[in-house]
């Protein structure tokens, strides 16, 4: 028998999102997922909504034009299941991360201090030695973010805030602030399929597949992490950078480097061989 099909309209979430559904033989027997990336305005042709059985997206706004989620839903057919899945975001970690372009995994604080045009050894030492929790409300900070996931949450079922609240300062739950770690997404997987009315795969299955993306940690400031209490985070904490192990200092220093020599691929900066230090 033909499959059902499934379209996931969701961001770099969606693809391990869909490896933990579809460990679930249920459900992995019943439909083919077909995996659309919201963030990049892929567009969904109108006869593959037409098929649709089962549409389960992130919830986008009126902004997204004819992605938004309303006229998605809209365009589905009238037999066609739908859910909102989560959509996790969190900078509990990384308080001063802000999303301005030109520059990836950008810190408005490092910023600030790169911006006064000392000597890139002058400045990584500034920064280092600033205190951060003198000059940021960061409790605030993160009430703020957490504020903003309930709202976020608000969208869909599958609830993973009360998790997150009760789990961030005793194990990392996001290697960047859009990458949930394994935790998590799990969590939301096994929510999903539940909502489904599938039973959702043992444990051991789940931990198997490992963490969903392992190829970079963002750096935790370690002022950030002592602040809180975290058992984590701390200044000799060693990081996966893009196949190396940095430290916040190394991983600092080599921020430095690449905002002063007015490299915009940060990205492609410390994933390539001229990496600074």
């Amino acid at each position: 028998m033909d499959k059902r099909i499934c379209i996931v309209h969701a961001n770099c979430q969606g693809e391990p999102l869909v490896r933990r559904l579809t460990a679930c033989p249920e459900f992995a027997a019943e439909y083919e997922c077909i995996l659309f990336t919201n963030y990049a305005r892929e567009p969904i042709p109108g006869e593959t909504l037409e098929q649709c059985s089962l549409f389960l997206y992130q919830y986008l706004g009126p902004g997204w034009d004819d992605l938004a989620s309303e006229r998605l839903l809209h365009s589905l057919p009238a037999s066609a299941k739908s859910l909102c899945i989560p959509n996790m975001f969190f900078k509990g970690y990384w308080p001063m991360w802000t999303g301005k372009s030109g520059f990836d995994y950008r810190c408005s604080h490092l910023d600030e201090i790169i911006d006064k045009g000392l000597p890139p050894e002058e400045t990584t030492m500034l920064f280092l030695h600033s205190d951060i929790a003198a000059r940021h409300d960061l409790s605030a900070l993160l009430q703020e973010t957490i504020e903003r996931e309930r709202e976020r949450e608000r969208h869909t079922p599958v609830k993973y805030l009360d998790l997150l609240i009760k789990k961030h300062g005793k194990q990392r739950l996001f290697n960047t602030v859009n990458h949930p770690r394994a935790i998590l997404l799990d969590h939301a997987a096994k929510g999903t399929l539940t909502e489904l009315g599938f039973e959702p795969p043992d444990d051991a299955v789940l931990n198997a597949m490992g963490e969903p993306f392992p190829e970079f940690e963002l750096p935790i400031n370690p002022k950030v992490s002592r602040f809180f209490g975290w058992d984590f985070g701390g200044p000799d904490a060693e990081y996966e950078i893009y196949g190396r192990k940095m430290t916040f200092a190394r991983y600092t220093a080599n921020y430095i480097i690449a905002r002063r020599a007015g490299v915009e691929d940060f990205i492609g900066f410390l994933q390539g061989a001229s990496i600074a230090i």
